[in-house]
């Protein structure tokens, strides 16, 4: 989903995340931030786990 008409701080956690597009995709590392931020965002991006 966009960021767009969202509230500044969650378009700013998905910049901060890499996500600047619609269907981005990043890879990045299991760490409590990593976390804290994407619960911000939780109804815009979709995680997976990856092996």
């Amino acid at each position: 989903k966009s960021g767009i008409g969202g509230k500044q701080n969650q378009r700013d956690t998905l910049r901060s995340l890499g996500l600047k597009r619609i269907s981005d995709t990043v890879v990045k590392e299991d760490r409590p931030e990593i976390r804290g931020m994407v619960s911000t965002v939780t109804h815009l991006v979709t995680v997976e786990e990856v092996d």
